[in-house]
C-alpha cells in the first residue's frame, strides 16, 4: 500500500522511533527531496511565485494536517514554506511523518 495510501495513526509514545534503514526505505517512497536531520525529522523547502501562493498552500497543508491529525512545524518567509516533520510524542521519525510528507507532495 502507498503511503498517499495510508493514513496517520495517533502516537502516544511508547514506541520506538524509525531506524536509519526504516527511514531510508520510506524516504524512498517520497518525490521529493526531503532532508532528514539526525533520524529526527525530515524537512523540505517549498518555494512559490508569490506570497500569496505560498499562504495558499499552507491553508490547504493545515487542512491535510488536522483531517491526519498529525501536524508539521511550519516556517513562512514570504515566498517559501519549510516544513518539518517529526513525531514529538517518540522523539523522532514514525510512519505517520512520511504519510503525511506522501500527501503534502499531492498538494
Amino acid at each position: 500500500m502507498s503511503l498517499a495510501d495510508k493514513n496517520c495513526v495517533p502516537c502516544e509514545g511508547g514506541v520506538p522511533p524509525l531506524t536509519a534503514p526504516e527511514i531510508a526505505k520510506l524516504q524512498n517512497e517520497l518525490k521529493l527531496a526531503w532532508t532528514v536531520t539526525d533520524n529526527q525529522k525530515i524537512r523540505h523547502d517549498f518555494k512559490f511565485a508569490n506570497f500569496r501562493a505560498a499562504m495558499e498552500f499552507v491553508n490547504k497543508l493545515a487542512a491535510l494536517a488536522e483531517n491526519e491529525g498529525h501536524h508539521p512545524d511550519l516556517h513562512i518567509h514570504y515566498n517559501r514554506v519549510i516544513v518539518e516533520l517529526t513525531t514529538h510524542a517518540i522523539n523522532g521519525l514514525s510512519e505517520n511523518d512520511f504519510i503525511l510528507a506522501k500527501k503534502i507532495e499531492l498538494i
